[in-house]
């Protein structure tokens, strides 16, 4: 089994990497590419299929897709009124199956938490220190847009982080990572 939690954690750290490029991606060009949103599909896929093979129950996964399926439901009408980027719609419908069914509360907070952020750095660019990086997000302003992929992708990076510290701990405590030395 501790095969598994190694391959998990593996998924998982190269989740936090795609994500990362997603957000800087986002940021500078204010696009999500489709590679990018099928590889974290399958990156959250197979981590969840690890999971269900370590737990032996799918509800996981079910979970997981339903979440997915209702997030995407529920964005969609707001790309077709072009509130929303068609690659945030699709990014957070892959989200819950990258989180898990277990942790999209906390995701859920982290977002609302970086959106703030976000909103607030967008309306009062005063408060960053670079002029340069003032004068871009003064841009974004006037254009109207807002790499909303950005805190999406903090807050799913936040919450697999978490997974993966909450991993580590419960390994180390129950002796599985002495078996892996």
């Amino acid at each position: 089994m501790s095969l598994l939690i190694a391959a998990w954690l593996l998924f998982k750290a190269l989740a936090i990497l795609l994500l990362a490029r997603v957000a800087w991606t986002d940021f500078s060009t204010q696009k999500i590419t489709n590679r990018d949103v099928l590889l974290l599909l399958c990156l959250g896929l197979g981590a969840l299929q690890f999971q269900a093979l370590q737990t032996h129950s799918w509800l996981e996964m079910a979970i997981s897709a339903i979440g997915g399926v209702i997030l995407f439901a529920a964005l969609f009408p707001f790309w077709l009124l072009r509130k929303v980027g068609a690659g945030d719609v699709k990014l957070m419908s892959v989200t819950p199956l990258l989180i898990g069914g277990n942790d999209l509360v906390v995701f859920s907070l982290l977002l609302l938490v970086f959106a703030i952020a976000t909103a607030a750095v967008i309306k009062n660019p005063f408060m960053l220190p670079a002029g340069v990086f003032r004068h871009y997000v003064q841009h974004m302003d006037r254009k109207g847009v807002v790499p909303f992929g950005v805190p999406i992708s903090a807050a799913a990076i936040c919450a697999v982080a978490l997974q993966m510290y909450h991993a580590v701990v419960v390994a180390t405590s129950s002796g599985i990572l002495e078996q892996l030395n």
